[in-house]
């Protein structure tokens, strides 16, 4: 039965690319009778530090331009997932991105991310933060999947997603604005100026303002749970005094706000859930409601600015980018689910985290061109992060008891004999680095490219432990008891270095088709983790990935085929797995840490198709087939997790599109867009597919558009999740609490209008 359910799978996805290609078969006559038809849109990426056409990367690229963003309908930088089919976005451990099923997912400080995000050539390493809020004014996004560090400053073993944003453009004035409102009180405001300023200069500015109700409520606060609040903005100072010389100067800032918490499942005690019952809460795998007395809710505010600079010296190409960036990320999320003065878990659950950061890239490229072609560079970031943390917990007894607080709480993030009610962690990830890679083209047809990169890491975390004035958390002053004893080492740090390379030939076989090869390794620093107050350090992580592909266009760039194979080994992957810790009363607590994985394996298949049958219709579709399991996992010789998939990793993954726009003899034109995206099912907790898992679901997006003669204007409609099709974005054991769960504002259905402007 499991053999005959993976073949209609694969026989289902399959067909999502297939039958993309179909309707060109019956239009080739048609594609080819228009000589002032192009075909399809050429894809510019700058992948390799250089502007130049996506076909002719010897890397596996997903790319997704601003403007196909938007008929989506999505808000988010972590909705790429439901755009990008290698992409994956896990919120339960660490907040962070997965490529080929493989990313960090772990909460400490001193661990790096195994995929970068980049914004304007910026890495965003801040912890809790994607350095992103708002999809406003986006060129594009490019995904480049597997080990990346010999072009990019921060090493990635996983890959990095590359974010380009609007320029500004010497001598134009322009302003373009959006407004969208829908159902659940969703609106989603944004603009942007391009001002010019004299000859040589330009400014350009945007800003967005987006929100939505929740998806579930709070019975006894009569909140809505997961609503979402965003706002902010950026600007860009561009100067071109001469022709070998500009500057950007950027600076953004944004605000994020949510009230996402885990909501109950199963498996809580029967007091519990008879509590929950008689509130109206009936706990299950599609429901959002809670009757916690506490709110829960997460407040990212980060802002930062950057400077980057190009001189022509003669042919080559001389760029410097400079960075400062701040973060701050505080939430409270208590874990209770019933009102307080009848049971309560842990009822303070506050942590405040400030992270700050500077950067420095340089590099100089050669022209291209030439039988070698060559880049070099150096790059140093210096990542600071500060937070408090408290959980003061109950584990059961009610906070109140007639009215009257509970006098003594227990200090999970205390330490016996110790006077302090928090933790403090301070954390260090300082790394230095010189790459380099040269290219060369041997024939026309025939190139070799070699990459390296040597990299020092110093990474360094500690554990203190404070006091919190508890009136403005609790109310009130309770007295504090230490869950457990203070580590014996209360300070670790780690150094490490590291050469990484590639080795990437290509071969162009006709002009639109190309074959390549590549052969990279990757590494991540060793870490300094403090869970559970133990001291526990974990070694690097390494990676070796090949992968293979064929990028054509055919029919005059009418069709579109790019297919490639991968594999990636991880050595010492830095993972996460549940485990027990002391509780304070005597009793244990399931909490995760991080450890090395001895080994793990990612391989699979990609592909995507783009079709123009004829002028106006486009179809496309995107597959991806992951199969990322544990190879050696055993954690302190009692727990075997090896043969496990990874977490948040389907098997299977796939999107498909089609747009049409057509024009009127007036000049009144109409655009459609449908999409759809699908993912198979996958769990959230390592080796715990019984109860963390996520069913397959698939997502259809609709968006239709009127544009008025002038085209200054387009109205319409758009539909997310069209057939409201619902899924939980992930499952945790919380220890008594049972199974938890949380939801997303996208498995629901979102029906509304817009209308754009443009001058």
């Amino acid at each position: 039965m499991a053999i005959l359910k993976g073949r209609r799978r694969a026989y289902l996805l399959s067909t999502m690319l297939m039958g993309a290609a179909l309707p060109f078969c019956a239009g080739v006559a048609q594609a080819q009778q228009a000589v002032d038809d192009m075909g399809l849109d050429e894809i510019v990426v700058t992948a390799e530090r250089r502007a130049e056409s996506s076909q002719k990367v010897p890397l596996a690229i997903q790319s997704i331009s601003g403007e196909t963003l938007a008929k989506t309908g999505y808000t988010s930088v972590t909705d790429l997932q439901y755009t990008m089919p290698g992409v994956q976005y896990d919120p339960t451990q660490g907040a962070a991105f997965q490529i080929r099923g493989v990313g960090s997912t772990s909460f400490d400080f001193s661990n790096a991310k195994s995929v970068s995000v980049v914004v304007d050539d910026v890495v965003m390493d801040g912890q809790r933060a994607n350095g992103l809020t708002g999809l406003v004014d986006i060129e594009r996004i490019d995904v480049l999947m597997g080990p990346q560090g010999t072009l990019f400053g921060k090493n990635a073993t996983s890959g990095v997603i590359a974010v380009t944003t609007g320029k500004p453009k010497i001598g134009e004035t322009s302003v373009r604005a959006s407004a969208s409102f829908g159902e659940h009180a969703e609106r989603i405001l944004n603009g942007t100026v391009n001002i010019p300023l004299g000859p040589v200069a330009a400014l350009r500015v945007s800003g967005f303002d987006q929100a939505y109700d929740g998806f579930g409520r709070n019975v006894t606060l009569d909140r809505k749970v997961g609503s979402q609040h965003e706002y902010g903005g950026r600007a860009k100072l561009y100067l071109e005094p001469s022709d070998g010389f500009n500057l950007m100067l950027s600076g953004d800032y944004a605000y994020h706000w949510d009230s996402s918490v885990r909501t109950p499942v199963s498996g809580q005690p029967a007091a519990v859930t008879a509590i929950l019952n008689e509130l109206g809460v009936f706990p299950g795998p599609k429901s959002a409601d809670t009757a916690d007395s506490s709110f829960g809710e997460i407040t990212t505010e980060e802002w930062g600015t950057s400077l980057r600079m190009n001189a022509k010296l003669g042919d080559l190409d001389l760029t410097s980018i400079s960075a400062y960036r701040v973060t701050r990320y505080d939430n409270a999320t208590p874990a209770n689910l019933t009102p307080t003065d009848r049971y309560a878990y842990i009822p303070f659950n506050n942590g405040y985290l400030d992270t700050e950061k500077v950067s420095q890239e340089i590099h100089l490229a050669s022209p291209t061109g030439g039988f070698v072609e060559w880049l070099v560079g150096g790059f140093y970031n210096d990542l600071r992060a500060r937070q408090i943390q408290l959980q003061w917990a109950t584990l059961g007894a009610p906070l109140y008891a007639n009215g009257v607080p509970r006098p003594t709480l227990i200090a999970l993030t205390g330490a016996i004999g110790v006077d302090a009610n928090a933790s403090l962690f301070d954390a260090q990830n300082e790394t230095m680095a010189a790459f380099g890679q040269v290219k060369f083209n041997v024939t026309p047809r025939l190139s070799l490219t070699l990459g390296g990169r040597y990299t020092h890491d110093n990474v360094s975390q500690s554990l203190g432990f404070v006091n919190v004035d508890p009136v403005p958390v609790a109310g009130y002053t309770p007295s504090f008891v230490g869950s457990s004893a203070a580590p014996a080492i209360d300070y670790g740090k780690v150094s490490g270095n590291n050469f990484s390379y590639r080795i990437a030939p290509q071969f162009q076989v006709t002009d639109n088709v190309m074959l390549y090869a590549s052969y990279s390794t990757g590494y991540k620093p060793a870490g300094i983790p403090f869970l559970g107050n133990k001291y526990a350090p974990y070694r690097d992580e390494t990676v070796k990935a090949w992968q293979a592909g064929i990028k054509s266009e055919w029919f005059g760039r009418r069709l579109r085929l790019n297919v490639d194979i991968f594999r990636s080994d991880f050595k010492d992957f830095q993972a996460t797995i549940l485990t027990k810790i002391p509780d304070g009363a005597g009793g244990l607590i399931d909490a995760t840490v991080i450890g090395n994985a001895g080994g793990l394996r990612t391989q699979g298949v990609e592909g995507n198709v783009a079709v123009q049958p004829f002028r106006g219709l486009t179809l496309s579709g995107a597959l991806s087939y992951t199969d990322a399991k544990f190879t050696d996992y055993v954690y302190n010789a009692t727990t075997n997790y090896t043969g496990s998939r990874l977490t948040n990793s389907p098997e299977w993954a796939g999107t498909a599109a089609i747009d049409y726009e057509t024009e009127f003899g007036s000049g009144f034109g109409v655009r459609a867009h449908a999409d759809y995206a699908y993912r198979s099912e996958y769990w959230t907790v390592v080796g715990q597919p019984a109860y963390s898992n996520v069913p397959a679901y698939g997502l259809v997006n609709t968006r239709l558009t009127f544009a008025l003669p002038d085209k200054k204007v387009e109205f319409g409609v758009y539909a997310r999740n069209l057939f409201d099709t619902y899924f939980s974005t992930g499952w945790q054991n919380y220890g008594a609490l049972g199974l938890l769960h949380y939801t997303s504002a996208n498995a629901r259905r979102t029906v509304g209008g817009f209308v754009n402007v443009s001058f």
